[in-house]
Protein backbone atom coordinates (compact mmCIF):
# COMPACT_ATOMS: atom_id res chain seq x y z
CA UNK A 1 0.00 0.00 0.00
CA UNK A 2 1.08 3.49 -0.78
CA UNK A 3 2.45 4.78 2.05
CA UNK A 4 1.74 8.32 1.91
CA UNK A 5 -1.85 7.66 1.24
CA UNK A 6 -1.76 5.37 4.91
CA UNK A 7 -0.11 8.35 6.92
CA UNK A 8 -3.03 10.67 5.36
CA UNK A 9 -5.87 8.04 6.14
CA UNK A 10 -4.30 7.34 9.57
CA UNK A 11 -3.76 11.34 10.40
CA UNK A 12 -7.63 12.16 9.56
CA UNK A 13 -8.71 9.13 11.52
CA UNK A 14 -7.09 10.32 14.25
CA UNK A 15 -8.63 13.99 13.99
CA UNK A 16 -11.78 12.68 13.27
CA UNK A 17 -11.86 9.66 15.84
CA UNK A 18 -13.70 7.27 14.37
CA UNK A 19 -12.58 5.12 10.87
CA UNK A 20 -16.27 5.49 9.74
CA UNK A 21 -15.90 9.34 9.51
CA UNK A 22 -12.71 8.98 8.23
CA UNK A 23 -13.74 7.41 5.36
CA UNK A 24 -17.10 9.10 4.50
CA UNK A 25 -14.39 12.80 4.45
CA UNK A 26 -11.81 10.82 2.24
CA UNK A 27 -14.68 9.07 -0.05
CA UNK A 28 -13.10 6.05 1.03
CA UNK A 29 -14.35 2.38 2.88
CA UNK A 30 -14.32 2.03 6.48
CA UNK A 31 -12.37 -1.33 5.73
CA UNK A 32 -9.79 0.32 3.69
CA UNK A 33 -8.63 3.04 6.51
CA UNK A 34 -8.36 0.09 8.77
CA UNK A 35 -6.32 -2.13 6.49
CA UNK A 36 -4.10 1.39 5.94
CA UNK A 37 -3.75 1.67 9.73
CA UNK A 38 -2.53 -2.13 10.10
CA UNK A 39 0.24 -1.64 7.49
CA UNK A 40 1.62 1.26 9.60
CA UNK A 41 1.10 -0.80 12.48
CA UNK A 42 2.86 -3.80 11.63
CA UNK A 43 5.67 -2.07 10.33
CA UNK A 44 6.08 -0.18 13.66
CA UNK A 45 5.67 -3.14 15.96
CA UNK A 46 2.81 -1.42 17.99
CA UNK A 47 -0.62 -0.31 18.26
CA UNK A 48 -1.28 3.51 16.95
CA UNK A 49 -5.44 3.19 18.30
CA UNK A 50 -6.95 1.65 21.25
CA UNK A 51 -10.03 -0.07 20.08
CA UNK A 52 -13.61 -0.53 21.37
CA UNK A 53 -17.38 -0.68 19.94
CA UNK A 54 -17.68 2.70 21.30
CA UNK A 55 -14.57 4.64 20.98
CA UNK A 56 -11.15 5.14 18.92
CA UNK A 57 -8.15 6.51 21.29
CA UNK A 58 -4.55 7.00 20.51
CA UNK A 59 -2.07 4.62 22.33
CA UNK A 60 1.18 6.15 23.52
CA UNK A 61 3.20 5.46 20.64
CA UNK A 62 -0.41 6.90 18.01
CA UNK A 63 0.49 10.31 19.38
CA UNK A 64 4.14 10.61 19.15
CA UNK A 65 3.65 9.23 15.46
CA UNK A 66 0.41 11.22 14.73
CA UNK A 67 2.74 14.67 15.05
CA UNK A 68 4.79 13.16 12.69
CA UNK A 69 3.48 11.85 10.49
CA UNK A 70 1.54 15.69 10.41
CA UNK A 71 5.16 17.30 9.82
CA UNK A 72 5.54 14.78 6.83
CA UNK A 73 2.37 15.35 4.82
CA UNK A 74 3.00 19.06 5.21
CA UNK A 75 6.12 19.46 4.68
CA UNK A 76 5.59 17.28 0.97
CA UNK A 77 2.71 19.73 0.73
CA UNK A 78 4.59 22.86 1.00
CA UNK A 79 7.03 20.97 -1.46
CA UNK A 80 4.69 20.11 -3.81
CA UNK A 81 3.25 23.93 -3.89
CA UNK A 82 7.46 25.54 -4.16
CA UNK A 83 7.93 23.14 -7.12
CA UNK A 84 4.86 24.21 -9.03
CA UNK A 85 5.42 28.15 -7.97
CA UNK A 86 8.92 28.12 -9.01
CA UNK A 87 7.39 28.52 -12.57
CA UNK A 88 4.27 29.90 -11.72
CA UNK A 89 2.55 32.12 -9.09
CA UNK A 90 1.89 31.37 -5.84
CA UNK A 91 -1.04 29.20 -5.18
CA UNK A 92 -2.46 27.09 -3.15
CA UNK A 93 -3.70 27.91 0.52
CA UNK A 94 -1.60 30.28 3.18
CA UNK A 95 -2.71 29.44 6.64
CA UNK A 96 -2.86 32.33 9.11
CA UNK A 97 -4.07 33.67 12.81
CA UNK A 98 -3.97 36.76 14.21
CA UNK A 99 -5.54 38.73 17.42
CA UNK A 100 -8.81 39.92 17.00
CA UNK A 101 -7.76 43.77 17.13
CA UNK A 102 -5.65 43.54 14.43
CA UNK A 103 -8.55 42.87 11.80
CA UNK A 104 -10.88 45.77 11.47
CA UNK A 105 -7.08 47.92 12.77
CA UNK A 106 -5.41 46.79 9.28
CA UNK A 107 -5.29 42.98 8.66
CA UNK A 108 -8.97 42.94 7.18
CA UNK A 109 -7.80 45.46 4.11
CA UNK A 110 -4.55 44.07 4.01
CA UNK A 111 -5.56 40.32 3.55
CA UNK A 112 -7.90 41.56 0.69
CA UNK A 113 -5.03 43.78 -0.90
CA UNK A 114 -2.90 40.61 -0.76
CA UNK A 115 -5.33 38.81 -2.40
CA UNK A 116 -6.00 40.97 -5.09
CA UNK A 117 -2.10 41.08 -5.86
CA UNK A 118 -2.24 37.32 -5.95
CA UNK A 119 -5.20 36.21 -7.47
CA UNK A 120 -4.22 31.92 -7.69
CA UNK A 121 -3.60 31.80 -3.82
CA UNK A 122 -6.49 31.07 -0.92
CA UNK A 123 -5.95 32.86 2.24
CA UNK A 124 -7.43 30.91 5.45
CA UNK A 125 -7.55 33.22 8.50
CA UNK A 126 -8.42 32.37 12.37
CA UNK A 127 -9.05 35.72 14.06
CA UNK A 128 -8.98 35.05 17.78
CA UNK A 129 -7.19 36.13 21.41
CA UNK A 130 -7.05 32.41 21.87
CA UNK A 131 -3.45 31.00 21.99
CA UNK A 132 -2.94 28.78 18.71
CA UNK A 133 -0.73 25.78 18.67
CA UNK A 134 0.57 26.51 14.94
CA UNK A 135 1.65 22.90 14.40
CA UNK A 136 -1.28 21.59 15.87
CA UNK A 137 -3.51 23.55 13.92
CA UNK A 138 -1.17 23.52 10.92
CA UNK A 139 -0.69 27.32 10.37
CA UNK A 140 1.40 28.43 8.16
CA UNK A 141 2.49 31.83 9.81
CA UNK A 142 0.81 34.16 13.11
CA UNK A 143 0.97 37.81 13.60
CA UNK A 144 0.84 38.27 16.93
CA UNK A 145 2.19 40.87 19.90
CA UNK A 146 5.04 40.01 22.04
CA UNK A 147 9.06 40.25 21.57
CA UNK A 148 11.41 39.09 19.07
CA UNK A 149 13.38 36.41 21.41
CA UNK A 150 10.18 33.30 21.01
CA UNK A 151 11.59 30.23 21.69
CA UNK A 152 11.40 27.84 18.88
CA UNK A 153 10.33 30.04 15.90
CA UNK A 154 11.92 31.85 13.51
CA UNK A 155 10.23 36.04 14.54
CA UNK A 156 10.23 39.19 12.05
CA UNK A 157 8.90 42.01 13.55
CA UNK A 158 7.07 44.25 11.26
CA UNK A 159 5.76 47.09 13.22
CA UNK A 160 6.12 48.90 16.86
CA UNK A 161 2.88 48.53 19.27
CA UNK A 162 3.19 51.73 21.48
CA UNK A 163 0.54 52.70 23.68
CA UNK A 164 -1.44 56.14 23.53
CA UNK A 165 -4.34 57.00 25.69
CA UNK A 166 -7.30 58.02 24.10
CA UNK A 167 -10.60 59.58 24.65
CA UNK A 168 -13.35 61.21 21.83
CA UNK A 169 -13.26 64.71 21.54
CA UNK A 170 -16.77 65.03 23.18
CA UNK A 171 -15.95 62.77 26.41
CA UNK A 172 -12.83 65.51 26.85
CA UNK A 173 -15.14 68.80 26.26
CA UNK A 174 -17.43 66.91 28.85
CA UNK A 175 -15.16 65.99 31.33
CA UNK A 176 -11.96 68.33 30.36
CA UNK A 177 -8.50 67.33 29.25
CA UNK A 178 -6.19 65.39 32.15
CA UNK A 179 -3.28 67.74 32.39
CA UNK A 180 -1.00 65.24 34.59
CA UNK A 181 -1.00 61.18 35.57
CA UNK A 182 -3.10 62.20 38.61
CA UNK A 183 -5.65 63.57 36.61
CA UNK A 184 -6.66 60.24 35.63
CA UNK A 185 -7.55 59.24 38.72
CA UNK A 186 -10.75 61.41 38.13
CA UNK A 187 -11.47 60.13 35.65
CA UNK A 188 -13.34 57.06 33.34
CA UNK A 189 -11.69 54.61 31.94
CA UNK A 190 -12.02 51.88 29.93
CA UNK A 191 -10.44 48.53 31.42
CA UNK A 192 -9.15 45.73 28.72
CA UNK A 193 -9.44 42.37 30.31
CA UNK A 194 -6.76 39.88 30.04
CA UNK A 195 -4.95 37.15 31.98
CA UNK A 196 -1.39 38.15 30.68
CA UNK A 197 -2.62 41.96 32.14
CA UNK A 198 -2.81 43.50 35.23
CA UNK A 199 -4.94 46.40 35.32
CA UNK A 200 -2.73 49.15 36.54
CA UNK A 201 -1.44 52.22 34.06
CA UNK A 202 2.68 52.52 34.28
CA UNK A 203 3.78 56.03 32.44
CA UNK A 204 6.66 57.87 32.50
CA UNK A 205 7.87 61.65 32.20
CA UNK A 206 10.68 63.40 32.96
CA UNK A 207 12.50 60.53 34.31
CA UNK A 208 9.51 60.00 36.87
CA UNK A 209 7.23 57.32 36.85
CA UNK A 210 3.73 56.68 37.91
CA UNK A 211 2.05 53.79 38.47
CA UNK A 212 -1.83 54.05 38.52
CA UNK A 213 -5.04 51.86 39.13
CA UNK A 214 -7.69 53.23 36.51
CA UNK A 215 -10.79 53.16 37.58
CA UNK A 216 -14.02 52.67 34.96
CA UNK A 217 -18.01 51.99 34.43
CA UNK A 218 -16.97 49.47 31.61
CA UNK A 219 -14.04 46.36 31.40
CA UNK A 220 -14.28 43.55 29.12
CA UNK A 221 -12.04 40.56 27.67
CA UNK A 222 -12.76 42.41 23.81
CA UNK A 223 -11.30 45.37 22.56
CA UNK A 224 -13.10 46.58 20.08
CA UNK A 225 -16.17 46.64 22.29
CA UNK A 226 -14.04 48.74 24.51
CA UNK A 227 -12.81 50.98 21.05
CA UNK A 228 -16.36 51.28 20.10
CA UNK A 229 -17.30 52.89 23.66
CA UNK A 230 -14.09 55.37 23.88
CA UNK A 231 -15.57 56.49 20.50
CA UNK A 232 -18.86 57.11 22.37
CA UNK A 233 -17.20 59.58 24.84
CA UNK A 234 -17.56 56.64 27.42
CA UNK A 235 -13.77 57.29 29.12
CA UNK A 236 -9.86 56.81 28.28
CA UNK A 237 -8.64 54.08 26.69
CA UNK A 238 -5.11 52.71 26.53
CA UNK A 239 -4.51 51.53 22.86
CA UNK A 240 -1.60 50.10 20.56
CA UNK A 241 -1.44 53.00 18.51
CA UNK A 242 -1.43 50.95 15.11
CA UNK A 243 -5.40 50.19 16.23
CA UNK A 244 -6.05 53.98 16.61
CA UNK A 245 -3.76 56.04 14.15
CA UNK A 246 -6.20 56.48 11.29
CA UNK A 247 -8.61 57.44 13.95
CA UNK A 248 -6.31 60.20 15.61
CA UNK A 249 -5.31 61.32 12.48
CA UNK A 250 -9.20 62.14 11.55
CA UNK A 251 -10.02 63.57 14.72
CA UNK A 252 -12.39 61.01 15.97
CA UNK A 253 -10.19 60.10 19.00
CA UNK A 254 -7.54 62.31 20.47
CA UNK A 255 -4.58 61.62 22.12
CA UNK A 256 -4.29 62.06 25.75
CA UNK A 257 -1.10 63.28 27.99
CA UNK A 258 0.88 62.80 24.68
CA UNK A 259 4.10 64.10 26.37
CA UNK A 260 3.93 61.10 28.79
CA UNK A 261 5.55 57.73 28.06
CA UNK A 262 3.34 54.89 28.72
CA UNK A 263 4.94 51.24 29.37
CA UNK A 264 4.52 48.21 26.73
CA UNK A 265 2.05 45.85 28.56
CA UNK A 266 2.53 41.90 28.61
CA UNK A 267 1.79 41.58 24.80
CA UNK A 268 4.78 43.35 24.02
CA UNK A 269 6.33 46.36 22.52
CA UNK A 270 6.25 44.85 18.54
CA UNK A 271 3.84 43.13 16.03
CA UNK A 272 5.90 39.68 15.02
CA UNK A 273 5.74 37.64 12.10
CA UNK A 274 6.76 34.01 13.08
CA UNK A 275 5.99 30.52 12.20
CA UNK A 276 8.14 27.69 13.55
CA UNK A 277 12.04 27.66 13.48
CA UNK A 278 12.08 23.66 12.03
CA UNK A 279 10.05 24.87 9.37
CA UNK A 280 11.47 26.86 6.27
CA UNK A 281 9.84 29.89 5.03
CA UNK A 282 7.69 29.01 1.80
CA UNK A 283 7.35 31.78 -1.03
CA UNK A 284 3.99 32.62 0.23
CA UNK A 285 5.24 32.65 3.73
CA UNK A 286 7.88 34.65 2.29
CA UNK A 287 5.33 37.15 0.04
CA UNK A 288 3.15 37.50 3.28
CA UNK A 289 5.59 38.95 5.54
CA UNK A 290 6.67 41.24 2.66
CA UNK A 291 3.86 42.26 1.76
CA UNK A 292 2.07 43.21 5.26
CA UNK A 293 5.70 44.92 6.47
CA UNK A 294 5.35 47.25 3.14
CA UNK A 295 1.42 47.76 4.17
CA UNK A 296 2.35 48.71 7.54
CA UNK A 297 5.00 50.88 6.75
CA UNK A 298 3.10 53.19 3.86
CA UNK A 299 0.81 53.68 6.70
CA UNK A 300 2.99 54.78 8.70
CA UNK A 301 2.93 52.35 11.68
CA UNK A 302 5.92 50.42 11.24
Amino acid sequence: MDKLSALNMFVVTAELGSFSRAAEQLGKTPSALTKAVGHLEDELGARLFERSTRRLVLTEAGLLYLDTARQVLASLREAGEEIGQLQHSLHGTLRLTAPLALGPAFFNEACAAFMAEHPQLKLQINLSDAYVDLLEAGIDLALREGRGDVPGMIVKPLAASRIVLCASPEYLQRCGTPQSADDLLSHQTLIYEHVALDRRWRLSRDEQTFTLQPQGRLSSDNYDLLLAACLAGQGVLDCPHWSVQPLLASGRLVQVLPDYQIAPDAFGPLILAMYPSHRRATRKVQAFIEFIEAYLAARQLA
